[in-house]
């Protein structure tokens, strides 16, 4: 199919219709920008988080895993800025009396040729007004000025005292300080030695108003990240090769290159070296993916001064002191997972006029692997046979619910890379049909022979 004509909307719809996504809290009509993986989305998401832990953690000896606490010492979130500084440029429309970030207005206006990142204020209000930036949820242009607005949710303890003091507690907006804040319990639990990452993948919480977007930003999403923590003189080396391990990252889960752009930042935070996004070509226009930065030492420095721990590390072979320096690589599995999707959604029209929809995911992303579907269903016990005994390595679907063609079909669309159909046959010589998703080829394997073939065809 010819990918520009592919909506946000057919994508949701796929969602809704199949499994993958649903709108959160959806008996009660939802709840604005939140979201719930179905049985074939949470399958889907968890094999996207299983490989980027697979290619950063588990084949990386020096990069160590942490699974932090959501709630933090509100001690945190005061060391790292965000008390302070942490705020989104938002608009309210006036007519229709939404809110919106001032920044996504411009890019998703301009479908992501225009970065509003490195604008003021009144550089944001003034291209609005110019270029006749309307709501996206009214269609009026009837704008409050831009004022700042700080994301973080929060919430509170009630500390049992000499009396009822309330402190507040904050919801974390990223997951990065749970890695700088173990950086001595690893280097010592693991007798790490610098240079060495910390990994974790787990939810944030930002207070996110933008509506139209789907999955792409949410007021609660799952981010996969590392720190690596480094001397200052290697810190552009590790930087320059975090990009292309993004990059070749994203590439070996099916994004297609031309999709995929480098984005420097226009404007750097006052801590940072450098600082790049990888861009991909969304439904909405080119967007972030997920960003690469030199964070400098500002982090652990940070936490020094506020904790009164001293993060400095000493190498053992110069004797030298230093506080390690920081490069960051930061991407969102709900965003990760969107693209994909996007990337990997067809519509083919076959020779005979039919038009199927067909998701092409990698075989090892894919939330089923296999489908076991009997021709007739007084051939499900014999099915069962089968399906219990895949099962037992991978994930599997079981329909013996209409035509063999309309469950070929439904499988298409939620990408199972292959289907198994158990016939006549199979009762007399235990051969089944096993049917390819992309070529929708089919051949003839003995029963005991599926999981060594489906085993070799999965790997990633």
């Amino acid at each position: 199919m010819d990918k520009s004509k592919l909506t946000m909307n057919t994508l949701v719809n796929l969602c809704k219709n199949r499994g993958f996504v649903f709108q959160g809290s959806d008996i009660y009509g939802g709840f604005a920008n939140t979201w719930d993986f179905g049985p074939v989305g949470v399958e889907l998401k968890n094999n996207i988080k299983r490989a980027w832990w697979k290619r950063f953690v588990q084949e990386d000896p020096d990069t160590y895993g942490v699974d932090a606490a959501i709630l933090m010492n509100p001690r945190v979130w005061e060391a790292s800025g965000h008390v302070q500084n942490f705020g989104d440029p938002k608009m309210d429309c006036k007519n229709c009396k939404t809110r919106h970030r001032a920044d996504t207005i411009i890019e998703n206006f301009s479908k992501g040729t225009v970065s509003a990142e490195g604008m003021t204020d009144a550089e944001m209000e003034k291209y609005i007004e110019e270029h006749d930036v309307k709501c996206p949820n009214c269609g009026k242009r009837d704008w409050t000025p831009i004022r700042k607005f700080n994301p973080m949710f929060t919430t509170s303890r009630n500390m049992v005292g000499d009396g009822d003091q309330k402190d507040i507690v904050y919801l974390r907006p990223e997951t990065c300080q749970g890695e700088y804040v173990n950086f001595a319990n690893v280097r010592g639990s693991a007798r790490a030695k610098v240079p060495f990452a910390i990994a974790q993948i787990g939810k944030s919480f930002r207070n996110e108003i933008t509506p139209g977007n789907f999955l792409f930003r949410t007021i609660e999403f799952e981010q996969m990240e590392l720190q690596m923590f480094c001397h200052f003189n290697d810190a552009m080396k590790f930087y320059e090769s975090y990009k292309e391990k993004a990059l070749n990252f994203v590439v070996d889960l099916g994004l297609s290159r031309e999709n995929l752009r480098f984005h420097d930042h226009d404007k750097l935070a006052h801590y940072a070296k450098a600082a790049c996004d990888i861009q991909y070509k969304f439904p909405i226009g080119w967007q972030e993916l997920n960003g690469i930065h030199n964070r400098g030492n500002w982090d652990l420095s940070r936490h020094t001064e506020y904790s009164g721990k001293n993060m400095e590390y000493m190498d053992p072979f110069t004797n030298e002191k230093f506080m390690p320096n920081v490069v960051e690589y930061s991407i969102g599995a709900d965003r990760l997972f969107l693209a994909i999707l996007s990337e990997a959604y067809d519509e083919e029209v076959l020779e005979n006029g039919e038009t199927r929809v067909v998701l092409h995911l990698k075989p090892f992303l894919a939330p089923y692997k296999v489908a076991i579907l009997p021709l007739q269903k007084n051939l499900s016990e014999k099915a069962k046979e089968v399906y219990a005994k895949l099962s037992k390595h991978f994930m599997c679907d079981y329909d013996e619910a209409g035509s063999i063609g309309k469950r070929y079909r439904r499988e298409d669309e939620i990408g199972t890379p292959y289907c198994v159909t158990i016939d006549f046959d199979t009762l007399e010589d235990d051969t089944v049909t096993i049917r390819d998703r992309d070529t929708m080829q089919q051949i003839r394997l003995k029963v005991d022979e599926l999981e060594k073939y489906i085993s070799e065809k999965i790997n990633f």
